[in-house]
């Protein structure tokens, strides 16, 4: 697995988590937060995706 992938699916993990424990002390911009972890965690799995598929067609 690539590097650029680990990095960004932690990120992703990391912006998940502190989103919700903003969610739990109501602040304001934490939903933002958990769909930017959304984000990033669907970047690196399409990431992932690509590179399975250029592997098979060589």
């Amino acid at each position: 697995m690539n590097n650029t992938i680990k990095s960004t699916f932690s990120f992703g993990i990391l912006l998940v988590t502190v989103g919700l424990i903003g969610h739990y002390f109501n602040w304001s911009q934490a939903n933002i937060i958990i769909l930017l972890g959304m984000l990033f965690e669907m970047y690196a799995a399409l990431l992932f995706i690509w590179n399975k598929i250029k592997e098979n067609k060589k």
